[in-house]
């Protein structure tokens, strides 16, 4: 039995408004293939026992609303990026948010999800190309996908676009530690049996390089969290990411690793990571963003050359 966080969601309904398909751009670097991610997104989605690999994408929505609730203003219109099986939706407080509008690129995503009643919308869109007017929402959200996007900085330019002025955006996106004792296990696997290995984690943003992609936004905020989660083997974790839809999709990856490499991997894994109950750890790290829209109303540094108290003043001043 796998060790899952326990997570306490709302279930509301969704009503599929407005379909928009588009195409990604053919000027970027496809480090991913897009359809392949969409063809897997749908699979999990419609999935039978899909809720039961929504356990980390929900504990992900609780932390982004954890950090929502710290704002203390209400948003009438709210857009949830890639917004998978309605994680952000279930979670969010209904008392501080209007309309909730939900995107993805994958139907099946979209019409998988638990529905109740309350007033939100699914559109079927990627976030690098949002189908929305500028200046339209009072929040954006992501929750877990933008780590897939071939042109990331293009995806942020676009939230941005259809943010209000002093409207925010919150997102979470893995980073580079994520699975990196499966990385690790599969490398030396393969080195060991082939003599060389091929990319089976797909890469993930550095929280050196994360500050660069908010740019255009004003008090932005980053901080990286790490939730490590036990599993039976290698291969149950595997499954796991499968269900979840994150299973790698990067354009030159090898479709099938064969049974020598992953029974080595296996091996590898619980003797360099395995705890002491048998399980193992994987490690998932998460680079929380945090950035408004400037705006007139937004506080402002003061002119430079107008403090009043030197910095090594500071605490004499402050004992006062």
């Amino acid at each position: 039995m796998r060790v899952k966080m326990n997570v306490t969601t709302r279930l509301y309904a969704t009503s599929l408004q407005r379909i928009v398909l588009t195409r990604p751009s053919s000027s970027v670097t496809n480090i991913f293939d897009r359809e392949a991610k969409r063809k897997q997104r749908n699979r999990a989605g419609g999935a039978r026992d899909a809720e039961v690999y929504d356990y980390l994408k929900d504990q992900i929505a609780a932390n982004i609303c954890d950090r929502l609730s710290d704002i203390k203003r209400d948003f009438p219109l709210v857009l949830d990026v890639g917004c998978g099986r309605g994680h952000i939706n279930k979670t969010i407080d209904k008392e501080i948010v209007g309309k909730v509008f939900q995107c993805d690129p994958a139907a099946n995503m979209l019409l998988g999800q638990v529905t109740s009643c309350d007033p939100s919308y699914r559109v079927i869109a990627d976030c690098e190309f949002l189908p929305f007017e500028d200046d339209k929402f009072n929040l954006v959200t992501s929750n877990l996908s933008l780590h897939w996007h071939n042109d990331l900085p293009a995806a942020i330019k676009e939230v941005l676009r259809v943010l209000k002025p002093d409207g925010v955006f919150l997102g979470a996106m893995f980073s580079g530690d994520t699975l990196y004792e499966l990385r690790c296990s599969l490398q030396l696997a393969e080195l060991e049996r082939n003599g060389g290995f091929s990319p089976r984690v797909s890469p993930f943003v550095e929280m050196r390089d994360a500050g660069g992609l908010l740019t255009g936004f004003s008090l932005t905020t980053i901080d990286v969290d790490d939730i490590i989660v036990n599993y039976p083997d290698m291969i149950s974790l595997m499954y796991d990411l499968k269900g979840m839809g994150e299973n790698s999709s990067t354009t030159h990856r090898a479709h099938m690793i064969p049974n020598d490499v992953i029974t080595a991997a296996s091996a590898i894994y619980k003797e360099i990571y395995g705890d002491n109950d048998g399980t193992i750890p994987a490690t998932f790290q998460i680079l929380y963003l945090i950035g408004w829209k400037p705006d007139q109303s937004q506080a402002k540094p003061k002119p430079r050359g107008t403090a009043t108290v030197s910095l090594k003043d500071l605490d004499n001043y402050l004992k006062r």
